[in-house]
């Protein structure tokens, strides 16, 4: 094991040197082929990449545990810009490398490189970091308002317009700045929710990363309570643990931490909102997702269920196709998150995009089957890339309404 740990970073390094190495005899060429001012400008983008994201890797595995997982985070996504970088670069050498190896088989030129190609390949390289690196300037916090209505079919008089607010995915153990966090939570309690709904993901991996924050998310409240569920990573699936025991506890002190905070925890059961005599139905499962933990009892959660207006809280959006539209095509709504969106894509108008749709069929927003709505929210939080870039991190309102046409309000 500790022989591994210190061959590990060896080979990264090896493998980084020789791509950074490839990409050096390519920027001396591009240095002297433009300006000398441009050209000592994308050189010193390049190797100041370069320079931290060596620093980064050196303190990732020098560190180990005793960096913070917010710190490393940023160490991380420095690591992965700068390969993302020179791998785009490279490629444009190989292909300037074919071409002047075309040209000089017949004898049609030199083998200098094209200034053209060079020029092309720094530009289309350099413009994703600068996105990347601005995202996590500008992204982690900008938390935006997103709000809709829903027909449901059925809804008793009084909840007509009843006032949901869905967070999801709030990922304590990235976060850094527990101001900013705290506008956020500001920022929910400004709407005013009738109730809140959370659907899992508090944590990366552990329950005391919660420690900073449990102060801050227990200011969430609303007439009709706070409900939450379990995400993926709330079950410690993704560190290693010394034993089974210790997981266990993890989780059980993540469930106290819902308890703490006054959020009603659902694991695979239901419980009824009333208001003006009349009740409708909110289920809540463990997780479940098509290739991720499943340990969700969806029908646990809906035994004995005495409402017609059924609403469901799980995680993972892949439970809706799987499961619920299959088996339970009376439950009305489905709020999921577990996408974040990707944390990075673009949206225009009803247009929107994120690499996530690769994985995901449905990644954000409102879907529709027959009578059957699913919500996914595009997350509170941030995992892994410690930024966002046009998805940015979701407060939703949603209001229910006993209407047969749909209208978006934001």
């Amino acid at each position: 094991m500790h022989n591994s740990r210190r061959i590990l970073p060896l080979i990264i390094i090896s493998i980084l040197s020789l791509l950074e190495l490839y990409a050096y005899f390519g920027m001396q060429a591009l240095k002297s082929g433009i300006s000398d001012g441009n050209g000592q400008l994308v050189a010193s983008i390049y190797f100041g990449l370069m320079a931290v994201s060596f620093l980064a890797i050196s303190v990732i595995f020098g560190a180990g545990n005793r960096l913070g997982k917010a710190l490393r985070n940023f160490f991380f996504a420095f690591v992965f810009i700068n390969l993302f970088t020179i791998i785009i670069f490279d490629f444009f050498l190989v292909i300037d490398d074919l071409f002047r190896l075309f040209l000089g088989l017949f004898g049609w030129g030199d083998f200098s490189r094209s200034i053209y190609i060079l020029t092309t390949a720094a530009i289309v390289s350099i413009l994703p970091a600068i996105l990347f690196i601005a995202g996590m300037i500008i992204g982690p916090y900008r938390y935006r308002v997103k709000e809709i209505e829903i027909p449901i079919d059925g809804l008793p008089e009084s909840f007509e317009g009843l006032k949901i607010v869905q967070i999801s995915d709030i990922h304590s153990g990235s976060f850094y700045n527990p101001k900013a966090v705290q506008k956020g939570v500001n920022l929910i309690l400004d709407q005013k929710p009738d109730v809140i709904f959370f659907t899992g993901d508090l944590v990366n991996d552990d329950a005391s990363e919660m420690d900073n924050y449990q102060a801050i998310f227990k200011q969430l409240n609303a007439p009709m309570g706070v409900f939450s569920i379990l995400g993926n990573h709330d079950y410690g699936d993704y560190v290693q643990w010394p034993s089974k025991k210790a997981k266990a506890q993890n989780l059980q002190n993540l469930k106290d931490v819902h308890a703490k905070m006054g959020w009603r925890l659902l694991l695979d059961e239901h419980v009824y909102l009333e208001k003006g005599g009349k009740k409708i139905a909110l289920l809540g499962v463990e997780n479940w997702g098509k290739g991720f933990h499943q340990v969700g009892d969806l029908a646990a959660a809906y035994q004995n269920v005495n409402a017609k207006v059924k609403l469901l809280l799980s995680h993972d959006p892949t439970h809706w196709d799987e499961e619920v539209t299959v088996d339970y095509k009376d439950i009305d709504l489905t709020f999921s998150g577990h996408t974040h969106g990707a944390q990075m894509g673009f949206e225009i108008g009803r247009f929107k995009w994120s690499p996530i749709q690769l994985r995901y069929k449905k990644w954000a927003g409102l879907y529709q089957a027959g009578n059957q709505h699913l919500y996914i929210n595009r997350g509170f939080g941030f995992l892994g890339y410690p930024g966002r870039l046009g998805i940015w991190p979701e407060i939703t309102v949603i209001r229910l309404v006993a209407k047969k046409k749909l209208s978006i309000l934001n």
